[in-house]
């Protein structure tokens, strides 16, 4: 019975090992004109590497490994670089409005997003997240389950009712993360599957 017991681990742990959960990531972030840093940059990471970049001093979408470079044509690149340009603007009108909510009419601030989804390639489990940040501290969280906005900040209540009172556009906004977001998510690791499966491997021995 001992041995049985022993086996039945070592398969567990064998199975343990072998699941993979892999995940999207996007940070966007703004930051207040005055500084050297870029006022606005947007940052994909697949299995948290990143694998495309851009910024407001660039104006441009690039990518970050060889297989993305490969994987897609120019076209993708036009329309992620547009896309940014457009985010580029949003985070620098709103960050102007968080900083009134906060009574701030100078310094340095940031107004971060992150978002993006997880996916076990042996369970076929998924996740999603879509969060707000300002200066390190919890601004939105999107509540996947219940659908709805909650502010983690008194500052951000009155946007938190005013977009939870749009239904089409939550609706939206969790598709997006929970079905788009996945079939990408596949779909890099797809293209980059040799050289993440070497980064799971470790670093070396202990």
């Amino acid at each position: 019975m001992e041995i049985l017991e022993q086996l039945g681990f070592m398969l567990c742990s064998i199975h343990a090992t072998c699941a993979t959960t892999h995940s999207l990531k996007y940070f966007f972030t703004g930051v207040t004109a005055g500084t050297d840093l870029p006022e606005y940059t947007s940052v994909g990471l697949v299995d948290d590497g990143p694998f495309q970049y851009y910024d407001s001093k660039m104006k441009k979408m690039i990518p970050k490994t060889e297989w993305m470079e490969k994987s897609e044509d120019q076209q993708y690149w036009d329309r992620e670089t547009q896309r940014a340009r457009g985010e580029q603007q949003w985070y620098k009108a709103n960050i102007g409005t968080v900083m009134q909510r906060f009574n701030q009419t100078q310094g340095v601030h940031v107004f971060q997003r992150m978002c993006g989804c997880e996916w076990d390639d042996v369970t076929g489990i998924t996740d999603a997240f879509n969060n707000y940040g300002y200066d390190g501290e919890d601004f939105l969280v999107f509540d996947m389950k219940n659908t709805r906005w909650i502010s983690s900040s008194p500052q951000g209540v009155s946007t938190a009712h005013r977009w939870n009172n749009n239904r089409a556009e939550l609706e939206y906004s969790k598709s997006t993360l929970t079905q788009e977001c996945i079939e990408s998510l596949k779909k890099y690791v797809s293209y980059g599957r040799s050289t993440l499966e070497r980064t799971e491997e470790g670093t070396g021995p202990l």
